[in-house]
């Protein structure tokens, strides 16, 4: 079994027992078949029977359940549980809640095997909504048997398209070449080889608040090589689910706060301005800035400190 698996889907959830049912059902529907790829949910302390829905995908789903007690916001911990556990050298990361395009798992394996270079690959996800807007809307849009063809009805009506579309009118879809393309690496729809997410640490588990632990993992492998890619084909639709805009924001901050202090590079201190500094933008600032890459401006510090 190990030799035919084309990818590991990790899944991280909390107490999101519907949302992950969707999410789910959606893999059921994939056109990789269910014997080429591997299903690992990790419950981070859920008490709303989430373990028990779960089983119910078992025959349908090459699926493994591992559990975690709840001691917080471990979301980074959870994925490295799966990370660590994966049988194939590609990992999906997903989040609960997003219905995967039948294509969406093979669009993600077809990224990887199309080159030897390493690679992140950022999957395209409709509905992505910052603070719940729309969530009604977006609900009586989605055919939750149909992510399919919701998609269809999305991109031709050009409703709800991904919010980082922003960034792609700015930079293109070929964005690799950007000083940080890692700030488009959002974990609820990216792939990257298995060895390579080990290779660098994982998932930073000191993250235990929400947000930027995605981009943080995305940085260390830029920093590791590999190179960003957008594929549109590795589709998905984000569901509506209760969140708080400010308090998310506030969350954000502080571990961009905790990045810098980590990194301590002129472009990683940019993350402690957004807010005054729109995120999409950060590109374009690093090059009006002249900002070094965070590579060079390392290795200088370490050649003045040896001269010195």
């Amino acid at each position: 079994m190990a030799g035919s698996l084309q990818c590991s889907v990790v899944i991280p959830t909390y107490n999101r027992v519907g949302l992950l049912r969707h999410t789910l059902d959606s893999l059921v529907g994939q056109t990789l078949p269910t014997d080429q790829f591997e299903v690992l949910v990790v419950d981070d302390g859920s008490s709303d029977g989430t373990a028990e829905m779960v089983d119910t995908f078992r025959g349908r789903l090459n699926l493994r359940y591992f559990f975690q007690e709840d001691e917080g916001y471990r979301a980074a911990k959870a994925r490295n549980v799966g990370i660590a556990a994966a049988s194939s050298d590609i990992v999906v990361l997903i989040d609960s809640g997003v219905l995967a395009h039948s294509g969406c798992l093979q669009a993600h394996v077809d990224s990887h095997r199309s080159t030897a270079e390493p690679l992140a690959v950022v999957g395209y996800v409709y509905c992505f909504n910052l603070d719940n807007e729309d969530a009604i809307l977006i609900n009586q849009a989605i055919d939750f048997e149909d992510p399919d063809g919701t998609i269809a009805r999305l991109e031709e009506k050009g409703n709800w398209l991904d919010i980082r579309e922003l960034f792609y009118e700015m930079y293109g879809d070929n964005f690799g070449d950007l000083p940080a393309p890692w700030l488009n690496y959002w974990t609820c729809n990216v792939s990257a080889r298995t060895d390579r997410l080990r290779r660098i640490g994982m998932f930073d588990e000191e993250f235990k608040r929400w947000g930027g632990e995605d981009i943080d993992l995305g940085y260390r492998l830029f920093r590791d090589g590999a190179r960003f890619v957008l594929n549109r084909q590795a589709a998905a639709i984000h569901c509506p689910h209760e969140k708080s805009f400010d308090g998310n924001n506030e969350q954000a901050a502080g571990n961009y706060d905790y990045m810098y202090a980590k990194y301590g590079t002129p472009i990683i201190e940019l993350l402690t301005h957004i807010g005054e500094l729109d995120y999409f933008e950060l590109n374009n600032i690093i090059k009006e800035r002249g900002l070094p890459r965070c590579e060079d401006y390392l290795a200088e510090l370490q050649t003045s400190g040896e001269r010195s």
